[in-house]
């Protein structure tokens, strides 16, 4: 089994055939689905509610990885993990007690992702690694779908990996933002080991196509050691 992970995000999907996208990415070989969360506070879009999550979670049997967009989302929690969702992300920036935060996410059942905008110190984490399962490092600003790759959250990607590398418990280390195939190598070599990927997935003409040529291009990486002493890339 490939240790490395793709995440279609739903909120590039056709939402007049969700649960027919929904399975097409399970068939095309999905590893989870993501759904972005937007409260039109934290980020300037509005997107899904539970309804959604629970549609997919009745249409598809990937685990479901719900990214919250939102500000103190302490009374939504329950009414995702009720919707079927199999983690729950959090930002740093949009949480003012972090660690009380992952332990009710974590206390309902349910893995914990803390997320990260491109902006964010990695430090801001550290405090908190033990109680966390996922890591998002947004690689765009989030908010919106089809923006460009943003280079200089690779130096924060090899910072997470080593520390995850010290933990004694596995965490997840995912990117979002811009990931596609010209972009996926790179992040992939600085640790990152899930991939979060909306209009390149949902707007290639097949998507068992296109898993399969993310598989393919993540090949050389599946047994390398990712690397912590490349220069920094520009954009």
């Amino acid at each position: 089994m490939s240790r490395f992970l793709i995440a279609p995000s739903i909120l590039s999907a056709d939402f007049g055939r969700l649960a027919e996208e929904c399975r097409a990415a399970e068939g095309a070989g999905a590893d989870w689905l993501h759904l972005d969360v937007m409260d039109g506070h934290f980020v300037p879009n509005l997107t899904i509610g539970p309804g959604i999550v629970a549609a997919c979670a009745r249409a598809s049997s990937l685990p479901l990885d719900v990214h919250l967009m939102v500000r103190e989302p302490t009374h939504l929690i329950q009414s995702f993990v009720d919707a079927g969702a199999t983690s729950i992300g959090v930002h740093v920036e949009a949480v003012t007690h972090l660690h009380r935060m992952l332990e009710q996410i974590r206390a309902a059942g349910v893995k914990t992702s803390v997320a990260l905008n491109p902006g964010t110190a990695a430090e801001l984490v550290r405090p908190v690694l033990p109680l966390v399962d996922q890591i998002l490092v947004m690689t765009v600003n989030p908010g919106f779908g089809g923006q460009r790759f943003i280079a200089e959250t690779l130096p924060k990607l090899r910072q997470l990996h080593g520390w995850i590398q010290e933990l004694d418990h596995p965490v997840h280390l995912t990117v979002d933002g811009g990931i596609a195939l010209d972009t996926i190598d790179r992040v992939a070599i600085h640790g990152a080991n899930a991939f979060v990927m909306g209009s390149a997935f949902f707007g290639a003409g097949d998507y068992k196509v296109f898993a399969d040529q993310v598989r393919e291009k993540l090949r050389p990486y599946e047994a390398a050691t990712p690397v912590h002493s490349v220069p920094d890339e520009g954009p």
